[in-house]
């Protein structure tokens, strides 16, 4: 599968290099693509650099990890040319201003600000609630491996969201619809836990 990352910071760069590892090829990108050559190099023949609307041309899906308060514009940027998206953005009220603090206020969510912000993309929420560190370090570990909630309105686009979970090495939850990215936010009991799939469920109170 062709994945373009848009947004090649910490989470971008880790889970761009374990699709990689997995067989996929990778695109990484950001507004300067040219800083990219290092990571491009350090993740292998699969992974390429380009511009931001280069990589959302060669994505079959992509990976969108840039800070909430860029998501409006990108999404703008980038209307025709988006389908299935992984967005892992947070609300931090440090970085991104006044854009957290309302959204944080308001209690919608990151799911439903992704969907208002990415029209027309099947939005998957993804890789948002995991330490960077801890899925570098525990990517394909023994069972129980590290659980990835996932939440989306389009069932295909969380089938291939799941399918790219377990590629990276993780097990993917099924929360339910965007709504429900709200129940693994920032300061959720389960953010930057790193706990396994099956506590995660347990915790969420999802069967199976």
């Amino acid at each position: 599968m062709k994945i373009g990352v848009i947004g090649s910071g910490r989470i971008g760069s880790v889970v761009g290099r374990l699709f990689a590892d997995a067989g996929h090829e990778i695109m990484y990108s950001s507004r300067h693509p040219e800083a990219l050559d290092a990571l491009v190099a350090k993740v292998g023949h699969r992974a390429t650099r380009g511009s931001v609307l280069e990589a959302a041309r060669f994505g079959e899906v992509l990976l969108i990890s840039v800070p909430l308060n860029a998501l409006a514009a990108l999404g703008q940027e980038l209307a025709s040319a988006i389908e299935v998206v992984l967005e892992t953005g947070n609300p931090y009220p440090g970085r991104d201003g006044k854009v957290a603090e309302e959204l944080i206020a308001s209690g919608r969510g990151t799911g439903a600000f992704a969907r208002e912000h990415l029209p027309g993309a099947r939005v998957v929420r993804a890789f948002n609630s995991v330490w960077d560190q801890t899925l570098a370090k525990e990517a394909h570990r023994p069972d129980p491996k590290v659980g990835i909630p996932l939440a989306a309105d389009d069932r295909k686009a969380l089938e291939v969201g799941a399918r790219l979970v377990r590629d990276a090495g993780f097990d993917p939850v099924a929360v339910g619809n965007l709504d429900t990215a709200k129940r693994f936010d920032v300061g959720t009991p389960v953010y930057n836990t790193g706990m396994s799939g099956d506590a995660l469920r347990q915790a969420l109170g999802l069967r199976g």
